[in-house]
């Protein structure tokens, strides 16, 4: 019936007509030529006048660049309903047949990463973006990764969420590079958004009826009578706080990395530690005579890192097991020295890589950690990076550590904590003077490493930082 009565109404000009006491009204527009002589465009629109109780709740209009005559007739869709509710909403939506969108995905993350959770967007549907512009992230187990917009315009839609596991090539959003283009993809539908506010109504509710009922003088009564002075003082049954004091929060993947590595090392390695302390007043002097000098020359200033690294590399080159490692019944000997410098970021612990340190002075050493360091606080340290490393220095001094026991980073066979300076009295010649002490702590496996060749290679970095001159002479 409804059918018979589209007909009835549909003409090339304006008309109207009545039905079942509704009024019905079309405007149909003529083909317009648009740009080349085979392509029009169409553009039509039907509407429903309806009397009080009934209301149009769809109107679809479609634009596109078809390529060959069109009519108006082939736009004579519509879906309608009369409804006798008081509410009323229309909804239209755009469609073009154009390839003028475009699909933001997950890049290559690096060999050893597979997938990662996407964290957050910084863009949302409605945003201009431009080329290369990163739109969301997405952290793995070693950093965090940027997806970047493959080319300029206006993010159309979000197909991820937040909290997804997503793998290379796992599509994010998608890109409309029209600039006619202005539909955005509406996150929830108007219906929903009624249905959630309408349900959430009566559930804030319930609590409130509930109340009452857990107020009742019954339930007061049994508390108070075991409530004996006899069992307030008892060790056995302590009082716990409040589930309302307290928050849980999801471990990121970087974290969560870093406590499965830590563990793993607990239960792979026999690890044992060994201490000693250094006398740090000859590296705080020569710090002190050129530091000046030092800047002004290389750009950077010179700090204690570096000094610790050049002893390491002494000591590792003097005692070469300690750079090694054991892969199955089989003990790996490396004949390069990349040293791991452990870095606290507010996401996590991260241990970049100053490779080949074997071959640079002082000021390549510093130059490349105050690189590394700021990567990693930024969060734009690469995964390539962080990958590998033959021995790790951990620095707990700056945090004001005096002693700690650190742990090795797995596939390494040892790792160097350093501490606080601190003045302490020493003997010197036979006399009781103030020195900046620093203690310095080995943690080694010891299926590999024995006790002689820890403490020898302890020592090796011992006498190099209390007389750096040893370095020069190699001695």
């Amino acid at each position: 019936m409804l059918g018979i009565v589209r007909r009835k109404i549909v003409r090339d000009t304006v008309s109207s007509s009545s039905v079942f006491g509704r009024q019905f009204q079309r405007t149909a527009a003529q083909p317009v030529p648009l740009l080349g002589s085979r392509s029009y465009g169409t553009a039509g629109s039907e509407s429903l006048l309806l009397k009080r109780g009934s209301k149009l709740v769809r109107v679809i209009s479609f634009s596109g660049d078809l390529g060959s005559p069109a009519s108006a007739s082939s736009l004579r869709q519509i879906g309608t309903c009369f409804q006798t509710d008081s509410c009323k909403k229309v909804w239209t939506r755009f469609y073009s047949s154009e390839g003028d969108v475009v699909e933001a995905v997950v890049p290559f993350m690096g060999e050893s990463v597979t997938d990662g959770t996407l964290a957050t967007f910084l863009k949302h549907p409605g945003d201009r973006v431009e080329v290369d512009e990163p739109i969301a992230q997405i952290e793995t187990d070693k950093v965090t990764i940027d997806v970047a917009s493959p080319q300029s315009g206006i993010i159309q839609q979000l197909v991820a969420k937040v909290g997804d596991i997503v793998e290379p090539g796992h599509k994010i959003a998608i890109i409309s590079t029209s600039s006619d283009h202005t539909h955005v993809a509406p996150s929830e539908p108007p219906a929903a958004k009624k249905e959630k506010t309408a349900e959430q109504k009566p559930k804030a509710e319930v609590p409130s009826q509930e109340k009452p009922k857990s107020e009742t003088p019954a339930p007061k009564e049994k508390p108070k009578a075991p409530a004996a002075p006899a069992t307030k003082p008892s060790p056995s049954e302590p009082q716990l706080p409040p589930k309302d004091r307290e928050r849980r929060v999801p471990m990121t993947r970087l974290r969560k990395r870093v406590a499965n590595r830590l563990k793993d090392s607990q239960n792979t390695f026999a690890m044992l530690t060994t201490f000693n302390e250094v006398d740090m007043t000859n590296l705080m002097k020569l710090r002190s005579d050129y530091k000046d000098a030092f800047v002004e020359k290389h750009g950077v200033k010179l700090g204690f890192m570096s000094g610790f690294v050049k002893a390491a590399v002494s000591g590792l080159q003097s005692q070469p097991i300690v750079n090694a490692v054991i892969d199955g019944d089989d003990i790996i000997y490396r004949d390069y020295i990349d040293i791991s410098i452990a870095v606290g970021t507010p996401k996590g612990l991260v241990v970049p890589v100053v490779r080949g340190a074997e071959k640079m002075n002082f000021a390549e050493i510093e130059k490349e950690i105050n690189s590394l360091a700021k990567k990693a606080n930024d969060g734009t340290i690469s995964i390539d990076e962080m990958a590998g490393g033959s021995f790790t220095i951990s620095n707990g001094g700056v945090y004001g550590s005096l002693l700690s026991t650190p742990i090795i980073n797995p596939p390494q066979s040892a790792i160097l904590g350093m501490h606080s300076i601190v003045n302490r009295p020493m003997v010197v010649g036979g006399q009781v003077v103030a020195r900046p002490m620093m203690y310095v702590a080995l943690t080694y496996d010891h299926r590999l490493i024995d006790g002689r060749e820890a403490v020898l290679f302890l020592r090796r970095i011992k006498d190099v930082i209390e007389d750096p001159r040893r370095l020069l002479l190699d001695i």
